[in-house]
C-alpha cells in the first residue's frame, strides 16, 4: 500500500509506541487520526504535525465512542485504509499473592482494554475499509495490532497482561482469514522491551539494566523502530496473518 495515500487510525497514538508510529507515518507522507483518551497529549501531537494529523478522543472499548471518532476521521480525510492498534494497559499482580488472590476486576479490565478494545477497533474499522476502492493489489486496508513478547514469555505477575496479548496473537490469523474476502490484511507485532511511558519514573540504572537484558542491541527499543516495522508491514502486500517478534532476541525470564 502506498504510504502517500494512507489514512491511518492509530489507537494509543498520543504517547509511547503509538506516538512513534504516528510520527513515522506522517513523516512518510500519510495522514493520521490519533485515537486516545489522553486529550492534552493527543491535541499537542496533532498540533505539532499540522494538517496531516487530527486528534479524536476515543475509548476503544466503547462502540459509540469509536464510531464517532471514525466518523470524525472520515469527515476530515475522506476514508480510512489503515488501523494500528497500540492502546493498552497492564497490571503487575500475582494469581495468588501476600494480599490474597488476583483481583478479578483488574484482570477483566486489562482484557477489556487490550483484547476486547483491539477487537472492537478491528471490527468497526474493517467495516469502513470494506467500502474503500481497492488498489492495484486488490487491497482495501491494512490492520496492525500490538501484542507483546509476554504473549509467549509472560513473567511472574503478568497473568492478565499475557492473557490479553496472547489473545491478540491468537486472533490474528482467523481475523486475517475473515477479512481476506474484502482485501484487508491483518498483522501483529510482538515487541520486547521498549522505551515507553511504562518505564518513566524508574531510576536510570534500572532502565539500563532492563535494556541489557536484550541480547542485541543491548538497550530498550525505540518507538521509531516500532513505527518503522509498521511502515514495512503496510507496504509489503504479502505480510498477512502473522505475528512478528520485534525484540532483539530477548526471551523473558520468570522475573
Amino acid at each position: 500500500m502506498d504510504l502517500s495515500k494512507l489514512v491511518a487510525v492509530v489507537t494509543g497514538g498520543a504517547s509511547g509506541l503509538g506516538a512513534g508510529t504516528v510520527r513515522n507515518l506522517v513523516n512518510s507522507g500519510a495522514k493520521v487520526a490519533i485515537f486516545d483518551l489522553q486529550e492534552e497529549l493527543g491535541t499537542e501531537l496533532a498540533g505539532e504535525l499540522g494538517e496531516a494529523a487530527i486528534f479524536c478522543k476515543t475509548d476503544v472499548t466503547d462502540e459509540a465512542s469509536v464510531t464517532a471518532a471514525l466518523d470524525q476521521a472520515v469527515e476530515r480525510f475522506g476514508y480510512v485504509n489503515t488501523l494500528v492498534n497500540c492502546a493498552g494497559i497492564g497490571v503487575a499482580e500475582k494469581t495468588m499473592g501476600k494480599k490474597g488472590p488476583h483481583s478479578l476486576k483488574s484482570f477483566s479490565k486489562v482484557l477489556e482494554v487490550n483484547l476486547i478494545g483491539t477487537f472492537n477497533m478491528i471490527r468497526l474499522t474493517a467495516e469502513r475499509m470494506s467500502e474503500n476502492t481497492p488498489n492495484e493489489n486488490e487491497e482495501r486496508g491494512v490492520i496492525v495490532n500490538t501484542a507483546s513478547v509476554a504473549a509467549y514469555d509472560g513473567q511472574i505477575g503478568q497473568a492478565a497482561y499475557s492473557a490479553s496479548k496472547g489473545g491478540i496473537v491468537g486472533m490474528t490469523l482467523p481475523i486475517a482469514r475473515d477479512l481476506s474476502s474484502v482485501g484487508v490484511r491483518v498483522v501483529t507485532i510482538a515487541p520486547g522491551l521498549f522505551d515507553t511511558p511504562a518505564f518513566q519514573g524508574l531510576p536510570e540504572k534500572a532502565v539500563d539494566a532492563l535494556g541489557k537484558m536484550t541480547p542485541f542491541p543491548s538497550r530498550l527499543g525505540k518507538a521509531s523502530e516500532f513505527g518503522c516495522l509498521v511502515n514495512s508491514i503496510i507496504i509489503n502486500p504479502m505480510l498477512n496473518g502473522e505475528t512478528i517478534r520485534l525484540d532483539g532476541a530477548i526471551r523473558m525470564q520468570p522475573r
